[in-house]
């Protein structure tokens, strides 16, 4: 098991090196002046080539390489006596660094913080920006896969279950639906849809409630009514949801018929208000915390629920279908049957037996998801104004900030490769075959 785990870490290592690698030589070709960035166009030449000095972009590329390399490492050699030198180690850059022991007599290996550099705009380090950011989008993150992976699983179950049903037809097209659209069209029409057209709160209730509530109630007494006449047996709970379903479509349409007749021509005095939609009261912007008219920062948890949606409808449309076809694989095996020949409820054999045999794949994907929506929502990030790392790096990119950019996509890449490597010792660990791999 040391030598599986060893492995892994080794293999993760060699990503992360070819990540730093190709993320330093690609933002060092841009064209482009950091200096005069810094400076703004009327700096002259003797503050460039300081500038340019203080930064490393004075030597050869290869040269700039270590010198990154030594900085992002956790383990590094730093010269205690030189101040001229690029190694030397300076206790602004490198904070809480502690001397390890040394390797000739001015230069020591030095434990410390990965030091990113800093903001070419606003000077501040690098690991302090993405310290501040990291959390919110981490939050959403898991807000996201939370919202994605049960729904997706009682979808999945559902449509398993409902094999060959109108539910199992719906919850696969749903999941057709929800893979084809990228996520920063969907937030678009999310933002609009919620956070714009229908976010006025409203303090009384609106009529379109009674169309929707009176349909489903006469939608349930004709479902009754239907297996009484007919005397069904069998797909009672069927009949009754497609019932449900109908009846709440026509109190729609009964709404929208109402809605454009009241624009054309308003017959009722003031009824105008009762037949808008009732506003959902979220914003189409916002972040985890806001900023009042006197600077005080509040949790706003309501903030998260748009671009949780937006961001969770791609996994979700992925556990559907792991979730389904993996359930229906499971519940035609032997054990099954005989749990099923000796009597067992169907919600046991379902919840207890074959549901926690089939989540397997399930979970292997949610792992994945979640390390895929640290970096997916750069873009979600931006268009609900989030301040999480996808803003950060949107707003760097539109600056040319070549340090912030450079560590959002340093630590998105760590956060996938650490998360591959323990699901692989899980795996592991619960698994003695995968070892052998």
């Amino acid at each position: 098991m040391g030598r599986f785990i060893f492995k892994r870490l080794f293999y993760g290592f060699l990503v992360m090196w070819g990540v730093v690698s190709v993320v330093f030589f690609l933002f060092n070709i841009l064209p482009g002046d950091p200096a005069r960035m810094m400076l703004g166009q009327n700096a002259s030449k003797e503050q460039i080539d300081a500038i340019t000095k203080d930064i490393g972009r004075d030597k050869p590329v290869f040269v700039q390489y270590l010198l990154y390399l030594n900085d992002i490492s956790v383990l590094s050699v730093h010269d205690m006596q030189n101040r001229e030198s690029s190694f030397y180690l300076d206790e602004k850059k490198y904070t809480s660094a502690i001397k390890l022991f040394p390797v000739s007599s001015s230069k020591e290996v030095v434990l410390k913080i990965p030091y990113m550099r800093r903001s070419y705009i606003t000077r501040r380090p690098v690991a302090d920006i993405l310290v501040d950011t990291l959390p919110e989008t981490a939050v959403l993150a898991f807000a996201a896969m939370l919202i994605a992976s049960i729904i997706g699983i009682l979808l999945g179950i559902l449509a398993a279950v409902k094999k060959g049903t109108w539910l199992d037809t719906g919850s696969l097209f749903f999941a057709v639906l929800g893979m084809s659209g990228p996520s920063f069209y969907v937030g678009l029409i999310v933002a609009m849809t919620f956070g714009y057209l229908w976010s006025k709160e409203f303090p009384f209730p609106t009529i379109i409630l009674a169309f929707f509530l009176l349909g489903g109630i006469i939608g349930s007494v004709i479902g009754l009514r239907r297996l009484k006449m007919e005397k069904v047996e069998g797909k009672k709970t069927d009949i009754m949801i497609r019932q449900f379903l109908l009846w709440l479509l026509i109190g729609f349409i009964i709404w929208v018929a109402g809605y454009l007749f009241n624009l054309v021509w308003n017959v009722i005095p003031f009824i105008d208000h009762y037949i808008l939609f009732p506003g959902t009261g979220l914003n189409n912007e916002g972040s985890l915390y806001i900023i009042d008219d006197y600077g005080d920062e509040h949790l706003s948890i309501k903030n998260i629920i748009l671009p949780a949606m937006t961001l969770g409808i791609r996994p979700l449309a992925i556990i559907v279908q792991l979730t389904r076809s993996s359930l229906l694989d499971v519940l035609s095996q032997d054990y099954i049957r005989t749990a099923t020949a000796k009597g067992l409820s169907f919600y046991t054999i379902i919840f207890k037996h074959a549901l926690k045999n089939s989540l397997n794949p399930v979970v292997t994907a949610i792992s994945g998801w979640f390390a895929g929506l640290m970096a997916g929502a750069v873009f979600v990030e931006y268009i609900f104004g989030w301040r999480g790392i996808g803003s950060e790096i949107v707003n760097a990119l539109d600056k040319q900030d070549l340090p912030i950019i450079m560590g959002g996509v340093l630590v998105i890449g760590l956060i996938y490769v650490v998360i591959n490597i323990v699901v692989d010792i899980v795996y592991g660990i619960l698994d003695p075959r995968v070892r052998l791999q």
